[in-house]
């Protein structure tokens, strides 16, 4: 009788697994038999199809069904320095044809085959019509049960001396003991109204499918179960933030309106109107703007601070770079000062005496808006009365560290502004316990950046431009995708900005001011190169993606960015973003040589538009959401089935599930309060 093995149990309790493939297992971060039910396959081989000798095609993986002919013989060659080379060949028929089959160092396994017996093989053909043959497919006998043919077969994600094989057999084994133990974490309605199957089925169905229906009915409740557990984390997330009370606020703004030397867009105005609702209902706000580059989000920012300072609070605006500190300071503080509203700036590269006095004004009260870098966050830094904490470029910060800027007050209100259009599916999901502002206008006198793709071949008249802007007192961004050269893989040649800046200032633009910028250098080294380029101390700046955010250079007029292809659409956008911020003309060139027809189109699509959330749902369909945020530490969660470029009609029936369930305020059953509760543990860093 076999031992009862539980969820907790560590892998070796299974047979056939000791300490060392335990410990293989270990590198997939699975420890448990729980977690190795929870090692989904990352894709699967369907080998259910049955097709003759005759039908089989060269490098297409099949099955078929064979008898062996001809009596399996072993020849040994010898290899230079090491041991002998043993090669196994036979022949297997069917009713249309035959097939010579090679077995390398496989003499024991195609021994097992007797001549006049049927079996079923899979592999690959390989050859050509003169001598067509297939090696080292995998056979079983026809009458026995079916492990690696005649089966959707999953593949597993693997680490080095862990077989596909080895993963099987312990899923099977898991399976079968444990696949009854786990807890249903969706409550019967929702599986009688979804047309969902129990949690053992699923597990069952997607390590041991029985019939591609079957898969499908499994990958739909385990995408659907996983996207309502994290819907359902941030609905709690938001009613926990909203279960907290603060001073309802007063909203009258007409000083500030007044002050300004220009009418907000229509977006802006909503933004704003939506802040201005948010902080009368006396609980704190927790809202995003998201907006497309150079849609004007600081002017919203400006408009809380000025409500913060009405209302007799402070607010600290966070930014993530030195320079986008500054230039939010030099935008804003004479604005604020004609409305009698104290500003100071506090960064890391400040002198010892300036630091000192900005956290002097800030602690005492004396300053009503406080400007900075991470040197908001340090212990030094304190507030008096701190109401309004603002992130700028939010994601290139951590939920901790937005969450020690708030402890600096008490419930303060909480705006977080994002440059990075995303498609409202994604943002549901990255963004589902915010409230979401969009600002999708352009100021007036704003045109639309015109964009290019070119090749090498025009590079004489790319470089003539690049002399043309400079002639005209205009400044010129250079992208380049990487910073030094490493020597090459033997396919496109990537340009490296150490090499190519030198290579521009020295033959190409010796009567230029060429100037470099990368993520090697420290951070005050950059934070000068930034802040020379700004005061047109340079004519072209070349740099890799570090100007990508915050950089704002009216004088620029010129992005050209090289080998254009290795970028994803919206980091495109992004760094096009950065030329067009003043009221002279701007171009955008994207040089690539990549000849790929859908590698063009998806190149194409920025040149098309201007529309950062079109450009965003492109990028969603063709590269999938990872490019958006780059790292998990940008907010993005890791799903373990779901696929959110894919599965976005099962993504909006698990949201509307999770937003109806959790808005009925009651105790939830134990099992799917579990899930949540460890979700959220689990998941610090991503749901906020």
């Amino acid at each position: 009788m076999e031992k009862p093995v539980t969820l907790d149990a560590p892998l070796t309790s299974l047979p056939g697994i000791g300490p060392q493939r335990a410990a293989l297992f270990a590198r997939l971060n699975v420890r448990t038999v729980g977690e190795l039910l929870r090692l989904y396959p990352r894709t699967y081989e369907d080998r259910t199809r049955l097709v003759s000798v005759a039908s089989l095609e060269a490098g297409t993986p099949a099955c078929f069904e064979a008898a062996v002919v001809t009596t399996p013989r072993t020849n040994r060659i010898p290899k230079p320095g090491s041991r002998m080379l043993e090669v196994t060949k036979f022949t297997v028929a069917d009713d249309t044809g035959r097939l010579n089959l090679t077995f390398f160092n496989a003499a024991h396994s195609a021994g097992a085959l007797r001549v006049g017996e049927r079996y079923c093989f899979y592999g690959v053909l390989t050859g050509d019509f003169a001598a067509y043959g297939m090696t080292n497919p995998l056979f079983e006998p026809c009458d026995g049960p079916a492990r690696v043919t005649r089966r959707i077969l999953p593949v597993y994600p693997l680490t080095a001396g862990l077989t596909n094989s080895m993963v099987l057999r312990a899923q099977a084994q898991a399976v079968s003991r444990c696949a009854g133990l786990l807890p249903e974490t969706l409550p019967p309605e929702l599986l009688r109204r979804y047309g969902l199957c129990g949690a053992a089925e699923a597990c069952r169905e997607i390590h041991c499918p029985t019939s591609a229906a079957a898969l499908g009915r499994a990958q739909r409740r385990l995408v659907f179960e996983e996207f309502f557990l994290f819907s359902a984390a941030l609905a709690i997330v938001r009613s926990r933030r909203t279960a907290h009370s603060c001073p309802a606020w007063q909203t009258e703004l007409t000083p500030f309106f007044a002050a300004l030397p220009f009418r907000l867009t229509g977006a802006q105005q909503r933004a704003v109107d939506d802040i201005c609702a948010d902080v009368r209902t006396g609980r704190p706000m927790s809202r995003l703007v998201q907006g497309d580059v150079g849609s004007g989000k600081t002017m919203v920012a400006a408009a809380a601070a000025c409500l913060a300072a009405k209302n007799g609070v402070q607010t600290a605006l966070l930014a993530p770079t030195e320079i986008l500190a500054r230039q939010h300071f030099d935008r804003l503080a004479p604005l604020f000062e004609g409305l009698g509203i104290r500003t100071v700036l506090l960064t890391g590269q400040m002198g010892a005496a300036q630091k000192r006095s900005a956290r002097e004004a800030a602690e005492l009260g004396l300053a009503d808006v406080v400007i900075g870098t991470h040197a908001l966050l340090t212990e030094q830094t304190r507030f008096a009365r701190l109401g309004m904490v603002i992130a700028d470029e939010q994601h290139r910060f951590g939920v901790a560290q937005r969450a020690a800027l708030c402890a600096k007050g008490t419930q303060p209100h909480l705006l977080l502004l994002s440059a990075t259009p995303i498609p409202r599916t994604l943002a549901l999901i990255v963004y589902g316990d915010l409230d979401v502002s969009v600002v999708d206008e352009l100021p007036p006198g704003r045109e639309p950046v015109e964009t290019f793709l070119v090749d090498e071949r025009y590079r004489a008249r790319l470089n003539a431009f690049v002399r043309k802007q400079a002639a005209e007192g205009h400044q010129s961004f250079i992208v380049c995708p990487a910073v030094e050269d490493d020597g090459g893989d033997g396919g496109e040649t990537l340009k490296a900005a150490e090499q190519w800046a030198q290579t521009l200032q020295d033959y190409v633009f010796p009567n230029l001011r060429v100037a470099l910028l990368h993520g090697k250098m420290k951070g005050a080294e950059k934070e000068a190169v930034m802040a020379s380029f700004a005061a047109g101390e340079a004519d072209i700046l070349v740099a890799t993606t570090v100007i990508e955010v915050g950089v704002d250079v009216p004088n620029a007029t010129l992005m050209v960015i090289e080998n254009a292809d290795r970028f994803g659409l919206s980091q495109l956008h992004q760094l096009r973003g950065r030329v067009g911020r003043g009221s002279a003309k701007a171009w955008c060139v994207l040089v690539s040589d990549n000849k790929n027809t859908e590698t063009r189109q998806r190149l194409r699509t920025l040149c098309g538009t201007n529309d950062g959330f079109r450009i965003a749902e492109a990028d969603l369909q063709q590269r999938g959401p990872g490019d958006f945020f780059g790292s998990r530490q940008h907010g993005l969660p890791v799903f373990r089935v779901g696929d959110l470029a894919t599965d976005l009609a099962v993504l909006r029936q698990a949201q509307e599930a999770a937003a109806q369930l959790i808005s009925q305020d009651r105790p939830l059953p134990s099992p799917l309060a579990q899930a949540i509760e460890s979700l959220l543990a689990g998941n610090a860093d991503t749901l906020n």
